[in-house]
């Protein structure tokens, strides 16, 4: 009797075992369930760069139950990542640079319920005139979509929206500069053309004096901001003159400028500079070649030729970068505080690539001014046809201080040829 009292007592404490495993089990599975495990190869970028994945061909699962862990060992990391939501929906993550690291491994875990929105590092604030994103509180660049008008007594010809300025360092120094004396027309980074041919007549949509046309902010496609970025996509109008008669003007091109800060935790700024460009009717337009046109950037009063350095993917100084081919051209010099600068990089996908420049030469403005533009259409036309789009993307990295050729390369590489994220269902 005692001992069949003792063997049913096991049974019921087995049972009672069993039961509360099999309830962790289920509690856990409904917490965290593993939809993808994702694996990427060595990273050799000593910069934090982003990565994506499209995932709408991994899971329908809402955004609000997803989380992204990193895997090192038997230890689990949340990483924040951002969901960007077009026709398809793409998984953003930043990638931060671990020296020796083989590879790295990601797990999409589905949750049982919502984590509350944290705030994030990225900011972005829209007054009556301006949109402007900031890190931390500190100022990354200001998107200009009211009309700015030059200043007083110069011809209001030169009156101009959509551009960005001020485009700040890390320390607070402005590297752009608009309505320079010597050109009214420049404004800090922008991306007009010069020679173009519309309905058989010959448009100027940079030198902005002539009156033969212009390029205006038209309104904002989308603001987004979260984890990894912040950005916008605003469309702008190519406006011609005097087309089709006098005092009539007409729209050439429309243009969507998709710009993208990214949270890169470096003491650094990295920005995507994308550009989509379409007919605004069935009139097909081409940008005909000319040594200047596209993305452009006038750079502060405080550089001149004795303070500042140019340095080219192929090894080039200012001296020799003007009219040649590069994917990426670096420049810095000194500022109010310290020293800091930009690293312009282009896209293997743009046209002409590997694109020429325009490097203004060491004697500009009798002081060594500096100006710089990926101009694809120097060397020959770019047409453009009804009913079709055309990219350019670029990707900037502001500095403080100065950065190796080694880290450029790496810069770009990573932007040009991103790490090839290995996909396992689970």
């Amino acid at each position: 009797m005692l001992q069949r009292l003792l063997s049913d007592g096991i049974m019921k404490i087995k049972l009672r075992i069993a039961i509360t495993a099999f309830v962790l089990i289920c509690q856990v599975s409904s917490i965290a369930q593993v939809i993808a495990r994702l694996t990427l190869p060595v990273v050799n970028n000593r910069i934090n760069a982003p990565v994506y994945i499209d995932l709408d061909g991994i899971t329908a699962v809402p955004d609000s139950l997803l989380e992204l862990r990193e895997t090192t060992g038997k230890i689990n990391s949340s990483v924040p990542f951002q969901i960007e939501e077009n026709s398809h929906r793409y998984l953003w993550w930043m990638v931060n640079a671990k020296n020796g690291a083989s590879k790295r491994t990601f797990e999409l875990v589905k949750i049982n319920k919502p984590i509350p929105f944290a705030s994030t590092t990225l900011q972005l604030a829209t007054n009556e005139k301006a949109v402007v994103i900031s890190e931390n509180g500190k100022n990354v660049l200001q998107y200009n979509f009211a009309t700015h008008y030059p200043p007083a007594g110069v011809d209001s010809a030169f009156k101009r929206s959509g551009f960005i300025h001020p485009l700040w360092t890390p320390s607070g120094n402005v590297l752009t500069r608009i309505n320079a004396p010597d050109h009214y027309h420049h404004m800090g980074l922008w991306n007009p053309w010069t020679h173009v041919l519309f309905e058989n007549k010959e448009v100027d949509f940079w030198n902005i004096g002539d009156k033969k046309g212009t390029v205006r902010f038209s309104h904002f496609i989308s603001k987004n901001r979260g984890a990894v970025y912040a950005g916008l996509k605003a469309l702008q109008e190519h406006v011609a003159f005097n087309i089709p008669k006098a005092g009539e003007e007409k729209i050439a091109l429309n243009e969507v400028w998709d710009i993208r800060v990214y949270h890169t935790g470096n003491k650094m700024w990295l920005c995507d500079f994308t550009s989509m460009l379409n007919c605004a009717t069935n009139s097909p337009v081409t940008l005909q070649e000319y040594r200047y046109g596209g993305f452009g950037f006038r750079a502060t009063e405080e550089w001149n030729n004795a303070n500042s350095r140019v340095l080219t993917s192929e090894g080039k100084s200012r001296k020799e970068a003007d009219a040649s081919t590069a994917r990426w051209c670096m420049i810095d010099g000194d500022l109010a505080k310290g020293h800091g600068g930009i690293l312009f990089m282009s896209y293997p996908a743009n046209y002409n690539f590997p694109e020429p420049m325009r490097v203004w030469p060491e004697d500009a403005n009798k002081r060594g001014d500096v100006f710089f533009s990926f101009s694809p259409t120097r060397n020959k036309d770019w047409p453009l046809q009804p009913q079709k789009n055309y990219v350019l993307k670029y990707r900037m990295l502001i500095y403080d201080g100065t950065i190796t050729a080694q880290q450029a390369e790496e810069v770009w590489h990573s932007f040009a040829h991103p790490p090839e994220v290995k996909v396992e269902r689970m």
